[in-house]
């Protein structure tokens, strides 16, 4: 139940649900004003929330928190966190990276060059919300092994839905193992409430983050003023929209995982 709340309820905190239910309490409304101040929280929210302005910055507030150092020191295992991989169901035929890909690349990155001799892949999959037929845990080591990395330096977690569960069930492998120094991948705006968690659960951590939506280019070309730039930065987009949304949900799961005392 908490994981279908913990996905459900955050919906309608999101700008994009929260202007759904502006605009239909405002449908329901008989007053002309009240009708008027409704749609138009619902189009601010919209326009807030589609702002590349407000969306990098959001995203940046995460994602600049542990910057990658010159030099990631060896640790004893590379921990990688899943949400990087599609599944294949026809008609896709094999398994897929998505946006957050970079995280399975990375991890194999590290791994030839020598800072961990195994890698913990985590993640299983939500059965009510998706039908995937594998977890992201075997597809990324299906991903790994394609590219080189031998089976038997790869460890698999496949049982958890939420990145609390990540982080309690890998954290049973690493103590069985003997490992209490972990080089942690995710995607940079993930990395907060990973490191917290890992944290929490008595490891000695080394953020290495990827998946970085704001760098030094995109950041600098945000305050450009010219007209041309000031017209895109101003208008909404649903990629801006998608970002502010990931950013929240992350800034919402610090505060539920605080409040559980999980952090």
């Amino acid at each position: 139940m908490f994981v279908f709340l913990s996905k459900f309820l955050p919906l309608f905190v999101y700008p994009l649900g929260l202007a759904c239910v502006l605009l239909i309490l405002a449908l329901i409304r008989s007053s002309t004003r009240i009708r008027s101040y409704l749609i138009s929280g619902a189009l601010i929210l919209l326009w807030l929330g589609g702002n590349r302005w407000v969306a990098y910055s959001l995203a940046r507030s995460l994602e600049w928190r542990y910057l990658p150092p010159d030099e990631i020191p060896p640790a004893e295992a590379i921990v990688v966190l899943g949400g990087g991989t599609e599944a294949p169901s026809y008609p896709r035929l094999f398994v897929e990276v998505n946006g957050a890909g970079d995280r399975v690349i990375f991890a194999a990155r590290l791994y030839k060059q020598g800072k961990a001799p195994f890698i913990l892949l985590s993640g299983g999959y939500i059965t009510w919300l998706s039908q995937r037929g594998s977890t992201p845990a075997e597809e990324m080591a299906d991903l790994l092994t394609l590219i080189g990395i031998p089976s038997e330096a790869l460890w698999l977690q496949p049982h958890s839905q939420n990145t609390h569960e990540d982080a309690v069930f890998s954290a049973e492998i690493l103590r069985q193992k003997g490992v209490h120094r972990i080089i942690l991948v995710t995607s940079a705006q993930h990395m907060p409430r990973s490191v917290a968690l890992f944290k929490h659960q008595g490891f000695e951590v080394i953020p290495a983050p990827t998946d970085f939506n704001v760098t030094e280019n995109t950041w600098r070309d945000l305050w450009r003023f010219d007209p041309p730039s000031l017209l895109i930065n101003l208008l909404p987009t649903a990629d801006n929209l998608g970002l502010t949304t990931s950013s929240l949900k992350e800034y919402l799961g610090l505060l539920i995982y605080r409040l559980q005392g999980w952090l």
